[in-house]
């Protein structure tokens, strides 16, 4: 077994599952046939509606009335032989016959018997299922005992792809290649197209380096620490669990391994459920684990979003950490994202700084900072720190002055004179917007947080969501406990920065993926519209929430119209799971309905006997009558998804990229 086959019932779900020795050849050559969106591939097994109804049909009563019927039929033959010859008869052919009997004719006559009760009695007693679930397989392996031994399996080439890069290439067959490095070496090839240059700067490393060349930035090749979950790199699949064999689930998912990939993960995730029914440890962690991996294999990047004390992950499987609030964090935020344009990186800012009812004040106070950052970034080439910008949208009236000089020096004081002249007008106003972000700001600008973002002399290296283009693994450790406001604006930040720079970036090979562990102060009508812009971008993004009663409810249905895919945790309000219920629509279930009335029927004799039998036994004699309809029904029913779901279970629908659905699938997350 291979070391993506390690099985994953382990007593803690963040410890590493047992590892078997990984073998090249066996994992990339397993099987991996083409499945519905949320099958694991890997050895899947497709869905074979004849032995599904084999499954349904015991074996037992199967062989009993098998054999009923075949012992029926050979008490019959006799008879039905001497029917045929008395058919005969009955027409005027005895005399024929009786000199006949000794000819084929007596021969024709059994055979046709027999064909008769064969097709009568073998459909009632079901003989070709009985030789096809019993004889067939006896049969195949009597024939396989005795016959030679096959000539073994032929040997696959699994660098046959990279064969034309040269010699270098028979450098990897010695060495020990993991499904890292086996993707990372295809994907590097694969960007090299007919690029001379780029196809000898390939061979030199493979050359030089092996299994280590066109390594990923950090040099890693695995991820620290071992893996929690169990992944196939090469259709880019984390498992998280198995589909029930249940009746709501679709027959073809029914005990097949549940997992999720960028053809899934494109179209976004929500997932609801209270605190401990398993959302970081069953969902948010093992998606994390497989965008930091294929990261290294350089297919993605990934940024992953919690508070400081979120499991997910070790800080060793990020390459930039940022934690407002902590001294040793080595990097900071930079709260514009590096953001092209400063109306647009200004308009995030304002979005991220205003809490859910502040939003009618939300176009103006775009403005105000729109006023503020684009002057001083064309005074002094660059985005105001935080301080600096909280200064000016107080009205300071010294700041104003130096950003007057600074402009008039660069000659573009005319073209910003409105924006000046318009802040001056509002400075001290009661309706001034630029007073209430710089309040906001107020939460950012404190001495335990200064250093976490751009601006001033303290100021850590910062990251800019610009960067999605490069395999980056980014994890952002929310200060949620000490400071609660301030994560919460870091959290609505973040996300806005996300849907914009994924969407605009110009290369969209790496799949872009965030996971925002608890996104309740993140949503707001600004990211659902960024969210949907995502599907076309070659990124999304998986949102947890403790519960969608968090959200103002204007919120709710436009968030669920914008993901493509919805999971439902245990424990879940009744409220919560009436918008799951609608999502999922309703489908066709035949119910059966048995009435009893009392006997009614028959003459004078018929009455006498059922009041006797009434008078001895104390019941009355009820016909009984059956109507069988279809009838419309929830898929899953609030109160289902309230009271039913079993611990470490959750039912989830998906959308694809391309469109394909998947109907509400039970899926047990424990295995």
């Amino acid at each position: 077994m291979e070391l993506n086959d390690a099985r994953t019932q382990h007593t803690h779900p963040h410890l590493p599952p047992p590892r078997a020795p990984f073998h090249l050849p066996t994992w990339a050559t397993a099987p991996r046939p083409e499945a519905a969106p949320g099958i694991y591939r890997q050895h899947h097994t497709p869905h074979d509606p004849k032995a599904a109804e084999q499954a349904r049909t015991p074996a037992g009563p199967l062989l009993l009335r098998a054999a009923l019927n075949l012992l029926v039929a050979l008490v019959l033959y006799p008879y039905l032989v001497e029917a045929e010859v008395f058919l005969i008869q009955a027409v005027g052919l005895g005399t024929q016959l009786t000199s006949a009997l000794a000819n084929p004719i007596a021969l024709l006559l059994g055979v046709i018997a027999a064909v008769l009760e064969i097709w009568v009695f073998g459909r009632m007693g079901r003989w070709r299922e009985v030789g096809r679930r019993f004889l067939l397989p006896l049969v195949s392996h009597t024939v396989t005992d005795v016959a030679p031994a096959p000539e073994e399996a032929p040997v696959v080439d699994v660098w046959a792809e990279l064969r034309p890069a040269g010699d270098a290439v028979r450098r990897l067959e010695g060495e020990q290649v993991g499904d890292v490095d086996y993707v990372r070496l295809h994907q590097a090839w694969r960007t090299v197209g007919g690029d001379p240059a780029a196809w000898r700067e390939f061979a030199g490393q493979v050359a030089a380096r092996g299994a280590a060349a066109c390594a990923h930035p950090s040099e890693q090749r695995d991820l620290p620490g071992g893996r929690s979950a169990r992944h196939d790199l090469l259709v880019r699949q984390v498992r998280l669990g198995t589909a029930q064999d249940v009746p709501k689930n679709p027959v073809e998912h029914r005990n097949a391994g549940f997992a999720l990939d960028p053809r899934v993960l494109g179209t976004s995730l929500l997932a609801v459920g209270p605190a401990g029914t398993g959302k970081t440890a069953a969902l948010a962690r093992p998606v994390a684990e497989a965008l930091c991996l294929q990261a290294l294999a350089g297919a993605a990047c990934a940024v992953v979003v919690g508070a400081a004390d979120a499991d997910l992950g070790p800080d060793d499987w990020y390459d930039v950490v940022i934690a407002p609030g902590d001294p040793d964090a080595p990097y900071g935020l930079d709260l514009y994202g590096a953001a092209p344009h400063s109306d647009e990186a200004a308009a995030r800012l304002a979005d991220a700084l205003l809490p859910d009812e502040l939003a009618p004040r939300a176009e103006s106070a775009r403005a105000a900072m729109q006023q503020v950052v684009g002057p001083y970034r064309a005074a002094y080439g660059r985005y105001p720190g935080v301080r600096a910008l909280r200064a000016l949208l107080a009205g300071d009236a010294e700041g104003w002055a130096e950003l007057g000089e600074a402009l008039q020096k660069s000659g573009r004081r005319s073209e910003f004179e409105p924006d000046l002249q318009q802040r001056e007008r509002m400075h001290g106003r009661a309706d001034d917007p630029g007073a209430l972000l710089a309040d906001r700001l107020a939460l950012l600008d404190r001495p335990a947080l200064a250093a976490g973002f751009s601006g001033g002399p303290d100021a850590k290296p910062a990251f800019a969501m610009r960067a999605l283009e490069h395999p980056l693994r980014v994890r952002v450790k929310l200060p949620e406990r000490s400071h609660p406001e301030a994560a919460r604006i870091l959290s609505r930040l973040l996300l806005g920065q996300f849907t914009q720079a994924a969407a605009d970036r110009k290369g969209r090979e790496l799949f872009a993926g965030m996971v925002l562990d608890d996104a309740t102060a993140a949503v707001d009508a600004q990211a659902v519209r960024g969210v949907q812009r995502l599907r076309g971008a070659n990124a999304g993004v998986v949102l947890l929430l403790r519960t969608l009663s968090d959200l103002p409810e204007g919120l709710r249905a436009p968030l669920f119209g914008a993901v493509g895919n919805r999971m439902a945790f245990p424990g879940i309000a009744p409220w919560d799971g009436r918008l799951f219920s609608e999502a999922w629509g309703t489908h066709l279930v035949r119910e059966t309905a048995v009435t009893h009335v009392p006997d009614t029927s028959g003459g004078t004799v018929r009455r006498a006997g059922r009041l006797l039998r009434k008078a001895l036994s104390g019941t009355t004699a009820q016909t009984e009558s059956v109507t069988t309809r279809d009838v419309e029904r929830h898929r899953w029913s609030p109160s289902d998804l309230a009271h039913a779901l079993p611990s470490g279970h959750a039912v989830v629908s998906l959308t694809s990229v391309t469109g394909e659905q998947v109907p509400p699938l039970l899926v047990d997350l424990r295995h």
